[in-house]
């Protein structure tokens, strides 16, 4: 079995952040067929969901999602697929916090060598 885990920190807030979640969870039973159960919590929400394949889970916060999957032998061909699909789904429902994302480094400039000064 192959898994997936996809993390993504988030500045929105723990209701919008839940409201996300529970429509995330109506999209996959619509576009992927799964079967999603949304579990409130103080402060955190479960989404399950399953299908034949498939099962797994979304932590809701308000800081982060965290999606874990367990695919099954046929589904894990398909794991990078699946993934980029889930990623392109939350990207389009709550953008990543930009404090989280990891930003360029700034490259050391090359050491040029001085000509010798001619005698």
């Amino acid at each position: 079995m192959a898994d997936l885990l996809i993390l993504r920190k988030h500045a929105l807030g723990f209701a919008k952040a839940r409201e996300v979640a529970f429509n995330w969870a109506e999209q996959a039973e619509k576009e992927f067929g799964m079967e999603c159960t949304y579990e409130e919590g103080k402060s955190a929400d479960t989404v399950r969901f399953t299908r034949s394949g498939v099962q797994g889970e979304l932590q809701v916060t308000k800081g982060k999602f965290e999606l874990e999957a367990r695919l099954g032998f046929l589904l894990s061909a398909f794991k990078d697929r699946i993934e980029a699909e889930i990623v392109k789904m939350l990207d389009s429902m709550a953008p990543a916090d930009p404090t989280a994302v990891p930003r360029k480094t700034a490259t050391r400039p090359t050491s040029k060598k001085i000509p010798a000064k001619k005698k």
